[in-house]
């Protein structure tokens, strides 16, 4: 089980979309160095909606490689189509990363029992570890505590990453799905509280801005030093907020080109991060010590 910070990384670009590979190899050393727990390839924040199967593919490829065994690599493989997050699931264990990431399936909201099968027949057909991962705020449909404590038991899905900032799902996963089964919180603003009442860490979005200073309050939340735990999130609070002025990954990626590691692009239809919010987030950022300055 992997414990602490594990950022949801972005996908650098080249201002005409195209993936820039030099500047993921920056972001994965930055990482390292600051000693971010695990990385998640290609997920949400990695710009998986936009990138075809085979770029995704590739991202999460060369992202195993560049991080040459110094840091675990999750791979976004989900999907609202059971067979296409299949083929993803499949080709991206063939990569040797840890584990999979696999998203509640959007938009055309399946039943209870719908998800259930959705995600049991992927761990059947790929035996590689799999984390599920509910966002309702995203996907339109929230996965219940029952089908969670249900799929908990299928012995390759092993844990959840699970944003919907209910605290009190936490001890319910807990006492249902046992102490074998990893808790994330998908949700920056409450993963604090998320820790202390159970989980074992975080998949961030904050982390790809502050991954020293999420890493250092989440190991500290884990081993209940909770007055640093406080403090240190008490540094990120704003940074947690100011990352979702816009939709996400806008705000992070501009605060990565502000600080020299990460070019100007995304893909439509996500855009620019609006000039009118740059002097908050500049704000948070300097709230939690990371440089707003080109370096």
């Amino acid at each position: 089980m992997l414990k602490g910070s594990l950022v949801a990384l972005i996908t650098p670009m080249e201002e005409d979309g195209s993936i820039d590979y030099s500047g993921l190899e920056k972001l994965i050393d930055f990482h390292v160095e600051n000693q971010t727990d695990g990385i998640i390839s290609v997920g949400t924040s990695g710009e998986s909606a936009t990138l075809d199967i085979d770029q995704q593919l590739e991202v999460i490829g060369k992202t195993v490689e560049m991080a040459a065994g110094r840091i675990p690599v999750i791979a976004g493989t989900g999907g609202n189509s059971t067979s296409e997050a299949v083929e993803l699931t499949s080709r991206a264990a063939q990569l040797e990363v840890h584990a999979c990431l696999l998203v509640v399936p959007y938009y055309n909201k399946p039943t209870q029992h719908g998800l259930y099968q959705h995600f049991e027949y992927i761990a059947e057909t790929v035996d590689i570890p799999q984390i599920l991962y509910n966002v309702p705020g995203r996907t339109a449909l929230d996965m219940n505590n029952d089908t969670v404590a249900d799929l908990s038991r299928i012995p390759n899905i092993v844990g959840i990453k699970d944003a919907t900032g209910d605290i009190s799902r936490v001890a319910e996963f807990v006492s249902r799905c046992g102490p074998d089964f990893a808790l994330y919180s998908g949700d920056d603003a409450t993963t604090l509280e998320f820790i202390t009442a159970g989980g074992h860490g975080c998949i961030s979005v904050t982390a790809n801005v502050a991954p020293q200073l999420m890493h250092e309050m989440c190991i500290a939340a884990i081993a209940g030093d909770l007055a640093r735990a406080r403090e240190l999130n008490n540094q990120l609070a704003p940074l947690h907020a100011a990352l979702f002025l816009e939709s996400n990954p806008i705000p992070a990626k501009w605060a990565l080109y502000e600080m020299g590691y990460a070019t100007k692009g995304i893909r439509l239809p996500l855009t620019a991060f609006s000039g009118k919010y740059h002097d908050q987030l500049r704000a948070a950022m300097a709230h939690a010590h990371v440089s707003a300055q080109i370096i």
